[in-house]
């Protein structure tokens, strides 16, 4: 566990930073924002603790422009508890009260930890994955973990981590879809002072940070395929190149890249280089849906029951015998994901002494769709079509693309990736739509909602 310590190093600080150590935290402490930034492009972090007199929503845009996703936490002396709300407010996801409870210390940074690589199963089809990943967890081969959105891939990889000799170094994701081309090459190989416009410092990137651990390349089907040649040769040859840097840099690390695509049918396609993939795929893991595994579905509806009770200060509630039934019936197109949304959701309206179907609702507010009831989706959708088609004629057809897009969208309340699925397009295709749209004024549902929402 890498953590920063960000602000006046106090008393009480120095005490938490101590304690915190103690539970084999490695602690580096900054004095502010930009010395924060330093460390995280140099090395980067596991957990960030800033005291609560720091800007935190500063610290939290400085994070989210660098495309940094390390989880933030608040602490302070204060005991007015308008501080702590404002610090969750700001992005922190807790806030910490000062002088420091040990218990609580510890609790913070095994949340953290135990978020990261939770990994919970009981099904056969899932037992069979999870025997393989620890057999081969300890060799230094490249893994390629596929399946479907929301299946549970980077979880798995950090289990793959876990259980390998490298499980005391770095564990650095990297997401190929979220990032742009441009910038998806400084993002891997860092860049110099001067490399580029905008490029004010040396910045370290994600091989680099990741030296000696494991570098996780999720999505990695996204990736151009001119960056893709670039990367072959950094894992044949253990060495990079900064951008506009002039000597090779030397590094250590296992690959794991994980896809929710078929890459044969990519490279098919020329999408994605053949010798890559035979690089990246000398084990091969591939993570059922959440329905062809339906023993973990209960098990982990109750781990995810008992997390956000917890993470929410809420009484922990059994799930009751109707909302069991439910949960079991369901189709799960969403897979782990959308069950966590799910038990999330139903742990905060759940009133009385067990979780009920009542609490098991969509976002609408309707009950789960049965997985017999998904089954005639199709045929609906082929009648809807049919209906649609009749009122096409006098629109051009960058209007017909936009409204299927954000109609597709409105059906999977907002989730990128399922959308872009569904669509047959890249979700890097599917973003830079949706940026367009939202230049031209147009409401674009938010994860979680529709465009009704959204509005």
């Amino acid at each position: 566990m890498r953590l920063i310590i960000a602000g006046g190093l106090k008393g009480q600080i120095i005490a938490a930073a101590k304690i915190a150590m103690s539970h084999g935290a490695a602690v580096t402490h900054t004095e502010g924002l930009d010395q924060t930034l330093a460390v995280l492009r140099a090395k980067g972090a596991d957990l960030l603790m800033i005291d609560v007199v720091q800007p935190i929503a500063a610290y939290v845009a400085a994070l989210e422009a660098e495309r940094i996703r390390t989880p933030i936490i608040a602490c302070g002396t204060s005991t007015d508890t308008r501080a702590a709300v404002a610090a969750i407010q700001a992005g922190a996801r807790e806030y910490v009260p000062l002088p420091p409870d040990p218990e609580l210390i510890a609790a913070v940074l095994e949340a953290v930890a135990a978020d990261q690589s939770s990994l919970i199963w009981r099904d056969p089809a899932m037992e069979r994955v999870v025997q393989l990943a620890s057999q081969i967890a300890r060799s230094e081969a490249p893994v390629l973990v596929t399946g479907e959105s929301g299946t549970g891939k980077e979880v798995i990889a950090r289990h793959l981590h876990q259980k390998s000799a490298r499980k005391d170094r770095p564990f650095v994701a990297v997401n190929c879809a979220a990032i742009p081309d441009n910038l998806l090459e400084s993002e891997l190989f860092g860049h110099e002072k001067g490399a580029f416009t905008g490029a004010v410092a040396r910045r370290v990137g994600k091989f680099e940070e990741a030296n000696g651990g494991t570098l996780l390349l999720d999505e990695i089907s996204e990736m151009d395929v001119r960056l893709q040649a670039k990367l072959l040769r950094a894992l044949q040859e253990r060495m990079i190149d900064r951008v506009g840097g002039s000597q090779p840099v030397k590094v250590d690390i296992r690959i794991i890249a994980t896809s929710n695509r078929n890459l044969a049918d990519a490279v098919r396609e020329g999408l994605f280089r053949e010798d890559l993939l035979y690089r990246l795929n000398v084990v091969h893991l591939r993570l059922p849906a959440l329905r062809e595994r339906p023993g973990d579905i209960l098990v982990l509806a109750e781990h995810f029951a008992k997390k956000y009770a917890e993470l929410n200060g809420l009484p922990q509630r059994p799930i009751a015998a109707d909302a069991r039934k439910l949960l079991l019936g369901n189709a799960w197109r969403g897979n782990v994901r959308e069950l966590e949304n799910t038990m999330h959701r139903a742990v905060l309206l759940a009133t009385g002494a067990e979780i009920t179907a009542s609490a098991v609702l969509t976002p609408e507010g309707e009950t789960l769709a049965p997985a017999a009831a998904s089954r005639d989706v199709a045929g609906r959708a082929a009648q809807t079509a049919e209906a649609m088609t009749r009122s096409l004629v006098g629109h051009t057809v960058a209007d017909v693309e936009r409204e299927l897009i954000l109609d597709t969208l409105d059906h999977c309340l907002g989730n990128r990736t399922h959308a872009a699925k569904i669509l047959g397009i890249s979700i890097r295709t599917l973003r830079n739509k949706l940026s367009e749209y939202t230049s031209a004024g147009i409401t674009v549902a938010e994860p979680g909602q529709t465009r009704i929402n959204a509005a």
